[in-house]
């Protein structure tokens, strides 16, 4: 299977990110069709990328190779899932932001809830992951060869262009406005969209 379009360059990740759209992830007896995708560039690119300033120890993934799973905690209580892309060396990834469970319902219900609707169970990227039944343990492994716990897969038909949509990313401190959010348009699995809203901190008045 070609995947040669996952080593392209850095600056094509937005074009990396919407052809994922229609792929299908699979982990843990769960099969989701991917309808809403997020990109993110590398080091001094895009300041609302975790490589914007260099490899860390949490970001060193993110820097290749192209087809492995970079995961990360969030507000200390989700696991987020990416699929890092570009040439080796050039951090670049997409964030697997929402989907459509296709095969096992029942086993995604039965890690989400016995309430939860089919059109939420992996309805955010938060959503999918628990579906999925992955955590940290899928960070750095391979997406695409079977050797790791997740199996990233194209589909039948690829998604038309004219079916996409665009726009800014969810959530993010910074470069919010950028356009680098893909969905398949009308598609009832795509999560909302909410703009990143600045936390106001606490002052004291001290009376003199």
């Amino acid at each position: 299977m070609d995947y040669a379009w996952l080593h392209a360059p850095a600056a094509r990740v937005p074009e990396t990110a919407r052809t994922l759209l229609g792929w299908e992830i699979a982990a843990g007896g769960v099969r989701i069709r991917l309808t809403e995708v997020e990109a993110y560039a590398g080091t001094g690119e895009d300041p609302a990328s975790h490589a914007h300033r260099g490899p860390t120890p949490r970001t060193r993934v993110m820097f290749g190779p192209a087809g492995h799973a970079y995961t990360y905690f969030v507000f200390g209580v989700h696991w987020c899932l990416n699929v890092v892309c570009g040439d080796e060396g050039e951090a670049a990834a997409v964030l697997l932001r929402a989907g459509e469970v296709v095969d096992g319902v029942q086993v995604a219900r039965a890690r989400r809830g016995a309430t939860v609707s089919d059109r939420d169970l992996a309805r955010g990227p938060a959503r999918l992951v628990v579906a999925l039944g992955i955590g940290a343990s899928a960070n750095g492994t391979s997406m695409l060869d079977g050797s790791g716990s997740l199996l990233l897969t194209p589909p039948t038909r690829p998604v038309p262009t004219a079916a996409v949509s665009a726009g800014p990313r969810v959530g993010v401190a910074a470069a919010h406005d950028v356009p680098w959010r893909f969905w398949i348009t009308g598609d009832p699995t795509v999560s909302p969209y909410r703009r990143h809203t600045p936390r106001r901190r606490a002052t004291s008045v001290t009376n003199r």
